[in-house]
C-alpha cells in the first residue's frame, strides 16, 4: 500500500485526539492528503459499538464481550475506511488501534494477551501502524483532566471505561509503557505533561522524518 498509517494511544486525558488534530492541521497545510479517524467507530457500524462499548447504562457487559466488541469495530474500521485510504496513499491517523485493546483489556482487564493479539491480527488483516504516538501522562493527570473536561462540556457524565477505578487504569498505563518498551522502534514514547506547541513539535519532527522515508510522499 503506498499511503502511511500512524496511530495515537495513550490514557485517557493524555491529549492524544489534540495532538492527532495538530499533525492533521499541519501536514494538511502541506497539501497532504490527511485522513482523521478513531476507534473504537471510525463507520457506521463502529460508531453503534462504540455506543455499547461506552455507555455507563451497560456495566454488566463482561470483558470478553468487549474485547470482541472492540475487535469486531475494527474489523469494519479497517476494511471500510484504512486500508482504501491507503491504498490511495494518503496519510491515515488514527485515534487507538490494536495497541489500545492490549492496554485496556488486557493490561487492565487481565485478559489474555494472546488471545487479545490474535482475534485483532484477523480482524485487522495484520494491519499495523508505521509509527504509534504513545502519549503517557500520570493517572492523577488524566483523571484531573477527564474531569475538567467533563465539567467544560456542562458536566457531562464519564463514560464506561473512564468509570472504571483508578487501579485499572494505573495498570493501563503499566500496559502502555510496557507495550512501548516492546515496540521501541515503532513507538515513540512522548511525555504529555509538557506544552501542548512542544509535544506537537516533537511529534511533526518525527512524522516529518518517516515521511523523507516514503517515496510515496
Amino acid at each position: 500500500m503506498k499511503g502511511l498509517f500512524i496511530t495515537f494511544e495513550g490514557p485517557d486525558g493524555s491529549g492524544k485526539t489534540s495532538q492527532m488534530q495538530h499533525l492533521a492541521y499541519r501536514l494538511q497545510s502541506l497539501g497532504k492528503q490527511v485522513i482523521r479517524t478513531r476507534e473504537p467507530g471510525g463507520t457506521t457500524i463502529g460508531n453503534h459499538i462504540r455506543e455499547l462499548l461506552l455507555s455507563p447504562e451497560l456495566s454488566s457487559m463482561v470483558d470478553e464481550t468487549e474485547v470482541l466488541l472492540y475487535a469486531a469495530s475494527r474489523a469494519q474500521h479497517v476494511r471500510e475506511i484504512i486500508i482504501p485510504a491507503l491504498e490511495r496513499g494518503a496519510i491515515v491517523l488514527c485515534d487507538r488501534f490494536i495497541d489500545a485493546s492490549l492496554a485496556y483489556q488486557g493490561f487492565g482487564l487481565g485478559q489474555p494477551l494472546a488471545q487479545i493479539k490474535a482475534v485483532n491480527d484477523y480482524a485487522s488483516l495484520g494491519l499495523q501502524p508505521r509509527r504509534t504516538y504513545l502519549i503517557d501522562v500520570p493517572v492523577e493527570i488524566s483523571r484531573r483532566r477527564l474531569l475538567h473536561r467533563a465539567e467544560q462540556a456542562g458536566n457531562q457524565p464519564l463514560d464506561r471505561i473512564e468509570l472504571k477505578e483508578l487501579s485499572y487504569h494505573q495498570r493501563v498505563r503499566e500496559g502502555f509503557l510496557q507495550i512501548a518498551k516492546e515496540s521501541s522502534k515503532r513507538i515513540l514514547l512522548v511525555n504529555g505533561n509538557q506544552d501542548e506547541a512542544i509535544i506537537a513539535g516533537q511529534i511533526y519532527n518525527d512524522c516529518e522524518v518517516l515521511i523523507q522515508e516514503n517515496d510515496n510522499f
